[in-house]
């Protein structure tokens, strides 16, 4: 273990810990735009900026690793005059809309700008203006609004493996796009829409149908295969509007893109809500008793006419695993064959 002090408050972190980490583990906190704990450091918003006795300039918290004996300051009127500079460069090339801005409530540099009472912005400069071309029906990509923290870079190159977009050009006309810049044509997962600090990344589905105010969060399991993911329904007017999953969960935040845009099955008109019987050529509502007597009669007819090998079962990849080993239990113990598959070979 490594003992130093961080605000003259002792602290014991494991070798190879960075002062970032070290200083949330004490519960001192430090600002940042471009870190997350699960993608490797970066200090690129240099907003994280520290002091180090004996260090004749202000460092990186979260890419200085910690040495026994360090002696650090997280805040002084320099600190925090050099980290209120640092907000209003990124702000003065940034849009002002945060009047209709999705991220609006809960966006990192909006929370910043706020603690740092920022109002007007002192510097100004030609700002990057950028067309909005994006063809794909999930991502929203406003590359005016991004920061370039980078963080949407590493995590589909870290987590993901895929590594759609980068960081292209240099200084003043750096931005993140995919190869080319052509339209963004990925597994459209949108772990990055999740780690995105401010709005320059959001689903499309989203616009306009609601932020933080009247939203009632619930907490569930993805309907959509065996995996168990947890998820975040954003629901308002008791209609889903996003969704979204937190990190202390099983899946740690990430989601597929299923998981993430497939929710518009839930308040669609056609979904069927109660078992149907066909009567005389015509589908009836039933309740789950009269339709399971019906499978059972119907079921053991032909088994007893034509034996159990002219059933055959097909399981669903939208069950949970135990459901899936229930299926094939009741195919092999109940009705007596062997035919069981699964819709995901189809």
């Amino acid at each position: 273990m490594i003992d130093l002090s961080i605000n003259g408050l002792p602290v014991s972190v494991p070798e190879g810990t960075t002062i970032l980490d070290a200083a949330r583990f004490a519960d001192i906190p430090i600002p940042t735009l471009c870190h997350h704990p699960k993608l490797t450091p970066y200090g690129g918003c240099r907003l994280c900026i520290v002091d180090v006795k004996g260090i004749n300039r202000p460092v990186t918290s979260c890419t200085t690793p910690v040495a026994a004996g360090m002696e650090v300051t997280t805040t002084s009127p320099t600190i925090e005059k050099l980290r209120k500079t640092i907000l209003e460069l990124i702000l003065s090339d940034h849009p002002n809309d945060c009047m209709v801005c999705e991220k609006a409530g809960d966006c990192t540099l909006q929370e910043l700008a706020y603690f740092y009472g920022i109002r007007e912005n002192r510097l100004d400069g030609e700002r990057r203006v950028y067309a909005k071309k994006d063809d794909n029906p999930f991502i929203e990509r406003n590359m005016e609004k991004c920061i370039l923290c980078g963080k949407c870079v590493r995590i589909c190159d870290e987590v993901q493996g895929v590594g759609a977009i980068d960081i292209a050009y240099r200084g003043f006309n750096a931005k993140v796009c995919p190869p080319f810049e052509k339209n963004l044509d990925c597994e459209f997962c949108g772990q990055c829409v999740s780690v995105c600090p401010t709005g320059a990344l959001t689903g499309k589905a989203w616009g306009q149908r609601g932020r933080q105010k009247d939203i009632k969060e619930i907490e569930t399991i993805c309907p959509y295969c065996g995996c168990g993911c947890s998820i975040t329904l954003h629901v308002r007017r008791n209609e889903v509007i996003r969704v979204s999953s937190r990190e202390d969960t099983l899946n740690e935040g990430w989601l597929c893109p299923k998981g993430r845009f497939g929710y518009s099955f839930i308040n669609n008109a056609a979904r069927l809500k109660t078992p149907l019987i066909r009567e005389e050529g015509q589908l009836k509502e039933a309740t789950w008793d009269e339709a399971l007597d019906f499978i059972a009669d119907r079921l053991g007819k032909v088994k007893a006419k034509y034996g159990a090998d002219s059933i055959a079962g097909l399981s669903s990849a939208r069950c949970t695993n135990e459901e899936n080993y229930l299926f094939q239990k009741f195919m092999r113990a109940a009705v007596g064959t062997n035919n069981v598959d699964h819709c995901a070979r189809l």
